[in-house]
């Protein structure tokens, strides 16, 4: 790798790092303020109805009406990316210094090994690591349909199209993932991590822990793994034809992530199915991390 690339590697994570950061010291300046008292709660529940009848006549404020809904014809099945074309990004624009090394028992449920998702469906930083899980669990077992989401419009990378695993069901024998969609997308809470989960989480993020929180085992530990920006202004069909093109941003980035994931996973499976895990570039990337 030349030093121009090392550079750009550096300024990227150093660009994710700082936005994340900003990310995280806004949703605790949001907690701090939702703990204000009866008083403040009950001006926050009389601005949701007005709110609501708002948006019902055409204002702005909060999403409205229905906050998901199913992607549309193709998008699903374009998360089974060719595997030459997998090869062909290899880690392209994900980095590696996103992913760190997980303490103590192995993090398994039923006898198989488990990868623990916990997000926001608000958070752009979920929104973009969605691709890359979905691409990278696909090689493993099938989704349900999943449905589409925006991140929020008043957040970084705002509005980017993703999709969401609140309620959508995941098969494998060779694992299973757990995903916990925190927040909707106007931070309402959605789903309530189990104190185990919640350990978990608190663990390797602290007391005041950020999105999203990937555990893949607990062997390995990550967050946002490539930049968010590659999604901007594309729909969801846009996006995943895009990952279908290994010259494409989105898939240097969503694909490089993916198969980050993909090398991580085979590393708790123990190699399995080996037709995933010996195939271009995964034992190389599992070599590196």
């Amino acid at each position: 790798m030349s030093k121009d690339d090392r550079k750009r590697q550096q300024t990227a994570r150093a660009r994710i790092a700082a936005q994340r950061a900003e990310q995280q010291q806004a949703e605790r300046r949001r907690r701090m303020l939702a703990l204000g008292g009866v008083a403040i709660a009950v001006l926050a529940v009389v601005g949701i109805v007005i709110g609501a009848v708002v948006s019902h006549s055409g204002g702005s404020g909060k999403v409205s009406g229905p906050l998901s809904g199913p992607l549309p014809a193709g998008v699903q099945q374009k998360l089974t990316v060719p595997a030459s074309t997998l090869a062909s990004v290899g880690l392209g624009t994900a980095q590696l210094s996103a992913m760190r090394t997980g303490t103590g028992p192995a993090l398994t449920s039923g006898g198989k090994p488990e990868m623990l998702y916990i997000g926001a469906e608000w958070c752009p930083y979920c929104a973009a690591e969605r691709w890359a899980m979905a691409v990278a669990l696909s090689r493993f077992g099938s989704f349900s349909p999943l449905k589409g989401i925006h991140s929020s419009a008043s957040d970084v990378y705002p509005n980017t199209a993703t999709l969401t695993f609140y309620k959508s069901t995941y098969t494998s024998k060779y694992l299973v993932f757990t995903p916990v969609e925190n927040e909707d997308v106007n931070h309402n809470l959605l789903v309530q991590p189990t104190a185990a989960q919640q350990a978990q989480w608190t663990k390797y993020d602290g007391t005041d822990p950020g999105y999203p929180f990937i555990d893949i085992g607990n062997r390995f530990i990550a967050a946002a793994t490539y930049d968010p920006q590659v999604l901007q202004g594309l729909t969801w069909s846009q996006i995943a034809t895009d990952l279908h093109d290994p010259s494409s941003a989105v898939a240097k980035g969503a694909l490089g992530s993916a198969n980050m994931f993909t090398a991580a996973i085979c590393k708790i499976t123990g190699n399995a199915p080996a037709s995933v895990c010996t195939a271009a570039p995964i034992p190389a990337i599992e070599g590196q991390i």
